[in-house]
């Protein structure tokens, strides 16, 4: 009866082997032939491009659908303030615990600035983004459509939340609007799908560039920052996000974890988390989340809730100024911190935006240190790997955890998708395992518990098998 979905997911099943022989070939040759595995790079920079044109649409049509479908402005708003108080509180964290570990370690003691570096660290400033208040700024797109076109996430954001508070206020008058971006959604997911089958060759790509640009040179004199900082990240997943996602929403992280372990090994191949960012929308949704709280969590964590990133600013900042003789104060890294938390909010999922970062962070609160940046240059295409999977996991976690606290998640779902009994439609992206709905919307028709939620989950009309 189901023979059709399980094999189309057994041919996905060996298009993420494919994925990992192909990550393996890009090594080898990266190390073999690293002038000509530099010449790859346009091939992994393409399919990432691929994914990211279709960040801005999937955003738009989830956040529409979520937020039109329900009934009352002040529920979309009571998760979008709970979402930024989080993000903030373990931004915070995340800095902090950089800044610890960064004491303990000294990674950057003994190195020395060549002029090489040094013109490499003020490279990465002069492309560092401006202020805070330019980064608000910049989330009001041009014109209306202007958000599509340059692929910002908050801008898509922005424009997705007024289309779907402008159609919440036109009732029923705009269902059939809902009804058509609903078959808008389920054309882009499918095109999506199909993307994902050069998954293989982007990775192999992106991964010999990655190699060839770097050597083995770079890896030893570097090791201590960069397995330093590895082990944070995993640390900072597995102990904090952990004990959070376990004490509030009774999920057990690995089992999270491994639900989304084809989202990790793209971001691993990729070293970029918006690769990923469309399927973590589609997968949540299916865990169980409301659209709604996909919708907007997802989306915002993507620009203000970067914990890897906020590991690797301060851990950064205390190695470059231990490389260049002048360490920190106590003093002086307190304020860093309280820096860079705000300097964290304009980095974005992608490669080399952390790098940028720091470089802007430091030309901004301490200028002398801004040269040091050309240290970490050789070895940041690693260590944006680290970046953008704490990132990942980071926001696939606040999304259960904001689910869980207002109560807009299925968690009787949620452990059947995890134990494997509800698998994923890798062909669609679309969850087709709902029943599905009555032919007309009837607004008393649910249960009184929670009849929002149900309407907007089950909007998508399961495929008959």
């Amino acid at each position: 009866m189901a023979t059709p979905a399980a094999a189309r997911r057994d041919r996905t099943h060996y298009l993420y082997l494919a994925v990992i022989g192909a990550v393996v070939l890009g090594v080898v040759v990266g190390f073999a032939a690293p002038g000509v595995a530099v010449e790859l790079k346009p091939i992994g920079t393409g399919f990432v491009n691929l994914i990211k044109m279709m960040i801005s649409p999937i955003i738009f049509c989830t956040i529409v659908l979520g937020v039109g479908s329900v009934r009352k402005a002040a529920k979309v708003g009571a998760v979008g303030g709970l979402a930024l108080g989080y993000f903030l509180v373990m931004s915070t964290v995340a800095l902090a615990i950089g800044l610890v570990v960064g004491n303990l370690l000294d990674p950057g003691h003994g190195l020395q600035l060549t002029d090489a570096a040094r013109a490499a660290g003020g490279k990465q400033a002069e492309g560092a983004s401006a202020g805070t208040v330019d980064f608000l700024l910049g989330v009001i797109p041009t014109t209306l459509v202007s958000a599509f076109t340059e692929g910002e996430v908050l801008q898509t954001l922005l424009v997705a939340l007024l289309a779907g508070f402008a159609l919440q206020a036109m009732g029923p008058a705009g269902e059939p609007i809902l009804r058509g971006i609903g078959h808008i959604q389920k054309l882009v997911f499918r095109i999506l799908a199909m993307i994902m089958w050069a998954a293989p060759v982007g990775a192999f790509g992106a991964i010999a560039a990655v190699v060839g640009e770097t050597g083995v040179d770079a890896l030893k004199s570097l090791a201590v920052i960069m397995i330093g900082f590895y082990v944070t990240c995993a640390l900072f997943v597995v102990v904090v996000l952990g004990l959070l996602l376990r004490v509030v929403a009774g999920v057990n992280l690995f089992s999270l974890l491994r639900y989304l372990g084809r989202e990790f090994l793209l971001i691993l191949s990729t070293s970029s988390s918006e690769s990923a960012l469309p399927r973590l929308i589609a997968k949540m949704e299916h865990l169980g989340v409301s659209k709604p709280v996909v919708g907007i969590t997802v989306p915002t964590g993507y620009s203000f809730n970067l914990d890897g990133t906020a590991i690797y600013l301060t851990m950064g900042s205390l190695f470059v100024a231990e490389a260049m003789g002048t360490p920190l104060s106590v003093g002086e890294q307190i304020s860093l911190l309280i820096f860079m938390i705000i300097a964290s909010k304009g980095a974005a999922g992608v490669t080399g935006a952390g790098l940028a970062t720091l470089a802007g962070g430091l030309q901004s609160h301490k200028p002398a240190l801004v040269d040091g940046v050309g240290l970490i240059v050789g070895i940041d295409r690693f260590m944006s790997e680290a970046r953008a999977l704490t990132n990942f996991a980071g926001n696939a976690v606040a999304t259960v955890l904001v689910g869980t606290w207002t109560k807009e998640i299925d968690k009787e779902r949620a452990a059947e998708v995890l134990a494997g009994r509800l698998p994923f439609d890798e062909e669609t992206f679309i969850d087709d395992h709902a029943p599905a709905p009555a032919p007309a919307p009837a607004p008393a028709a649910t249960s009184a518990a929670t009849p929002e939620r149900r309407d907007e989950d089950r909007r998508e009309p399961a495929v008959t098998v």
